[in-house]
């Protein structure tokens, strides 16, 4: 985890080191949610086929939620009187995950990746949650609340991935490429 600097002044409850070490937490998830907030764009701009219009739908109000998510979290940062980063070299530099590597393709096949995506997203969130726990209390609440949105977003997108049986057609990837693969596959199946 990137250490935030250790702020002049942060909110009343916590010690600066505090303030820091919850700055540096939401800063990841700033970082993340940037790039989640581009990479839903990303898919919006390059869904075919004959969900598109379902898909491409249903992905601009998730853009725009995670938007409010890097806003919520980058006015938290500040609060807690650290610079937040939100600059695209900062975010490659920062992250640890793999750029999403799907261009023009098929919604179920978008939708597949996109799984993969959000399973890294809500991960990170819950580790996240678990972090600020102890450290503070308007940080982790705030972090719930974004997870509970990451996770019905999630949902949304494996509707489509599920069979009647309930199980998910990505079931095993271990990339977003081999998701929207098996994705991909089990739609002509059908």
């Amino acid at each position: 985890m990137a250490r935030a600097e250790l702020p002049k002044y942060t909110v009343p409850g916590l010690t600066p080191e505090q303030g820091s070490k919850v700055a540096a937490i939401l800063q990841e998830r700033l970082n993340s949610l940037n790039d989640l907030a581009l990479t839903l764009k990303h898919i919006h701009w390059n869904v075919v086929g004959p969900q598109f219009i379902a898909v491409h739908e249903m992905l601009d109000p998730q853009v725009d939620a995670v938007r409010e998510m890097v806003d919520e979290a980058a006015e938290r940062i500040a609060t807690l009187g650290v610079a937040p980063y939100g600059t695209p070299g900062y975010i490659v530099k920062q992250r640890t995950w793999d750029d999403y590597g799907i261009g023009r393709a098929g919604a179920i096949d978008h939708l597949g990746a996109l799984d993969e995506v959000y399973d890294g997203v809500i991960e990170a969130h819950r580790k996240a949650m678990k972090d600020t726990e102890e450290l503070d209390d308007v940080t982790n609440d705030l972090i719930i609340g974004q997870l509970r949105q990451l996770e019905l977003f999630q949902w949304f997108v494996r509707a489509h991935l599920e069979s009647a049986g309930g199980r998910l057609s990505t079931q095993g990837a271990e990339t977003e490429k081999q998701a929207a693969s098996k994705a991909g596959a089990a739609a002509k199946k059908a």
